[in-house]
């Protein structure tokens, strides 16, 4: 058999193959409508019926289950990805979700919410933190996605401080790794740059490279990244810092790739609801704590943790609200609330709080 011979019958495999392809996402498409209608007709439970069409727990178990039954050679996370849009796609026909995130558009908020929702959500810009906790209080939207904590920078005070004041829940997490880009636009004179736009935590997360290499230019913060590229349009002497998306969608060119200090920079996203999650198989908890201000305070909090071997993975302080140098306890670990070994915890954990506040417990980031 020819080469030309052996490539026209491997396409026309691929041609048979894509049709079934096309077939199958027919039927599970089919299959959704069905779910909605079902749930619409009122015939299943009360409990379930109540509940969003939307189920992180059931849509995380599909993602692992991808993941566990991909044989290669695409990669496990590649394999989710694809599965993700499939059910973004398959649910907006049950019914579209509606997504608040920290704007405005082309921000690394954004790029994680199409992550963890999938491209056929319906993604809204805000201008403010407080203002996506707003909206989704509010019920103008189904869920909101905020910035928690980032690998080089800490964590974001701003939504710590929200979830003190509001009864929003945390129904799930993602994980973003952050590659930064030097951008210009079309006016930009490459030997001229004396102004480099971008957030402040993106300016530090390049502190030594933008030292090396525009050691002069004035760095000027803004209040995200997307704004920065957008600013760049009638100025030809500046230049910005911000992903990829926020290029794509101001039409500028990156001038040089990946300029982040540390090259596994990530920064972590919360998804904000009004509901809480039914354990998955693989997740995480997070609550707010009060101490008393007395000796040993922060043993005794931590203490039921190491005892029932509860898998901490993040315990971050606040000055509280209600009284000078006391403070609350922000806490996250491994396990769902149901969980009889989390259930004995955080009883233990109430009973030597002055105050607890459960936030949610919620899938661990799949992708």
């Amino acid at each position: 058999m020819s080469e030309s011979d052996k490539l026209k019958a491997l396409r026309d495999r691929i041609d048979h193959i894509d049709d079934q392809i096309g077939k199958l996402i027919s039927e599970r498409a089919s299959c959704a409508q069905e779910v909605a209608d079902v749930k619409k007709a009122g015939e299943v439970p009360e409990a379930d019926a109540n509940q969003s069409f939307y189920r992180p727990e059931r849509e995380a178990q599909v993602l692992r289950k991808a993941m566990e039954r991909n044989q290669g050679p695409l990669s496990n996370e590649e394999m989710a990805r694809l599965f993700r849009e499939i059910m973004s796609a398959c649910l907006a026909l049950e019914q579209p979700i509606k997504v608040a995130f920290l704007g405005p558009e082309g921000t690394f908020t954004q790029q994680a919410a199409l992550k963890h929702f999938g491209h056929s959500a319906v993604s809204l810009p805000f201008p403010a933190i407080d203002e996506v906790f707003r909206e989704v209080e509010a019920g103008a939207v189904n869920y909101g996605v905020v910035p928690v904590e980032n690998s080089t920078e800490g964590v974001v005070n701003h939504t710590l401080d929200n979830f003190m004041t509001s009864n929003l829940k945390i129904c799930g997490e993602v994980e973003l790794r952050i590659h930064q880009n030097l951008l210009i636009s079309d006016v930009t004179n490459v030997g001229s740059i004396t102004r480099i736009y971008s957030h402040a935590q993106s300016l530090a997360q390049c502190r030594k490279w933008l030292d090396a290499h525009y050691p002069k230019a004035e760095r000027v913060a803004v209040s995200s990244n997307a704004e920065a590229a957008r600013r760049l349009k009638g100025e030809w002497n500046a230049a910005a810092i911000a992903g990829g998306m926020a290029a794509e969608l101001y039409g500028l060119t990156m001038l040089a790739e990946k300029i982040e200090d540390e090259p596994d920079n990530s920064t972590r996203f919360l998804i904000i609801g009004t509901e809480s999650v039914p354990p998955s198989g693989d997740d995480k908890t997070s609550l707010v704590v009060a101490m008393r201000n007395e000796p040993g305070a922060l043993h005794n909090l931590l203490e039921p943790f190491h005892r029932l071997n509860l898998d901490l993975t993040r315990v971050e302080s606040r000055p509280s609200r209600t009284g000078a140098w006391t403070y609350v306890f922000f806490i996250d670990f491994s396990g769902h609330a149901d969980d009889p070994e989390v259930s004995k915890v955080l009883g233990e954990v109430s009973s030597r709080a002055a105050d607890l506040k459960l936030l949610g417990s919620y899938p661990k980031a799949v992708l």
